[in-house]
């Protein structure tokens, strides 16, 4: 399935100041709903309590288009000390299905200490994710004002958009970034770059001074940078990943796939055709890959279901690692899968359950139903909601032919 020919198209352009913890930002977006609205509403992830806690935030300027009647900022889960989580912009009439609007944004992200989050500076490195106001709605559903949440997990949901991006950085550092970043100027003080998605749902940047390797699997381009280790060593281990992902869920879903390795703050982020790892471990990295399948081409409402992308992302890193997990210790836990992430106590809740449990759960599905017929009914979920935004009902549909994989789903209660 191609991407929607009405999808959103993203212009961003960030530079970074000489100190690397400051990005000036300006956002311009096209958007054509497929229901009627009077507002558009942004997503603010910058300003999410752990995030400003560590330094960081995001604060907007000037918001300017012809439909512009007013702006408003909602909290929905920010850190008091900034604008809120939200960003309204009402209109100045009703945008009907298919009429489009234009609007720019200004804004300035502030980068925080190093540490295991989507924005971050250390000597060496300024990283950012979600650092420019993120578009929340969900075609067929309207927007969604889930709020920020006070854990590493995510509650955003967002449309693939055909983006371009430009990053304007302090001469002698390398840009990493969303759809591949080329250097087109330098006047030995600042450099520019720039980089293209044609449906990207999300993005990120990295600047840094990277040692580089560049490589191919099939018609996708790895582009890898790290700081303190042999680039080279990090690319063949991502080829081999890529490749053997690709033997499950068919062909990588873009064309370019960037890796900035950061300190070793633990984990990695996932964004479409990028990855800010900060784990050297080859788990990690299979787990971030499995992401471009399972978010990244397709989607999902992360507050609401959590599962369809780390339970699958987890699912696909077992099948590459060689581990499984336990079926029956897993599939024991009382919490069902396919909770929304706000139902979670606690982050370790979150994580034995939709990762844990999940990755289990798909496990013995495909055991229960076999591996061939399982494979083929996930490819595909894959292949008809590609660029979309999908339910657990799709899953469904996908499995509507292997009752034996239905029944643990349900009894895991993902469906």
């Amino acid at each position: 399935m191609q991407p929607d020919a009405d999808r959103p198209v993203i212009d961003l352009r960030f530079e970074l100041d000489v100190d690397t913890s400051t990005v000036t930002g300006t956002e311009k977006v096209r958007f054509s709903p497929d229901l009627s609205t009077d507002e558009l509403v942004f997503r603010l992830t910058a300003n999410q309590p752990l995030s400003v806690a560590a330094g960081s935030s995001i604060e907007v300027g000037d918001v300017t288009g012809d439909d512009v009647a007013d702006v408003v900022y909602e909290p929905a889960g920010a850190a008091e000390s900034t604008q809120g989580g939200l960003l309204v912009v009402r209109l100045r009439a009703e945008l009907q299905a298919g009429q489009s609007t234009e609007v720019s944004i200004e804004f300035e992200l502030a980068l925080g200490t190093g540490t295991f989050d989507r924005f971050g500076y250390d000597a060496q490195t300024s990283w950012w994710g979600t650092g420019h106001p993120l578009l929340a709605w969900e075609p067929g559903q309207g927007w969604l004002r889930d709020p920020l949440v006070d854990t590493l997990g995510e509650t955003a949901t967002s449309p693939a958009a055909e983006t371009t991006m430009s990053v304007v950085a302090p001469a002698g550092r390398t840009v990493l970034m969303t759809g591949g970043a080329v250097q087109v100027s330098d006047d030995g003080q600042r450099t520019r770059w720039e980089s293209s998605s044609p449906a990207a749902r999300d993005v990120s940047v990295a600047v840094g001074d990277f040692m580089m390797a560049e490589g191919s699997v099939g018609d996708t381009r790895l582009i890898v940078g790290a700081p303190d280790e042999d680039p080279g060593q990090l690319l063949d281990r991502t080829s081999a990943a890529l490749a053997a992902m690709e033997g499950y869920f068919g062909e990588f879903p873009f064309d370019t796939l960037s890796i900035a390795r950061l300190g070793d703050y633990g984990g990695g982020i996932e964004y479409p055709g990028m990855i800010l790892l900060a784990d050297g471990g080859d788990v990690t990295l299979t787990h971030e890959i499995a992401h471009m399948w399972f978010y990244g081409m397709v989607g999902g409402n992360q507050a609401l279901d959590p599962w369809l992308d780390e339970s699958f992302a987890t699912y696909a890193e077992s099948l590459i690692t060689g581990r499984p997990g336990e079926p029956d210790p897993a599939l024991e836990d009382g919490l069902d899968v396919g909770l929304p992430i706000g139902e979670f106590s606690s982050a370790n809740a979150y994580f034995d359950t939709v990762y844990g449990k999940g990755s289990v759960m798909l496990n013995v599905a495909r055991m229960e139903a076999g591996p061939p017929q399982f494979d083929a009914a996930l490819r595909c979920y894959l292949n008809a909601n590609a660029w979309q935004i999908a339910a657990p009902a799709d899953v469904e549909t996908a499995l509507g032919e292997l009752p034996a994989a239905l029944a643990v789903l349900r009894e895991a209660g993902a469906l």
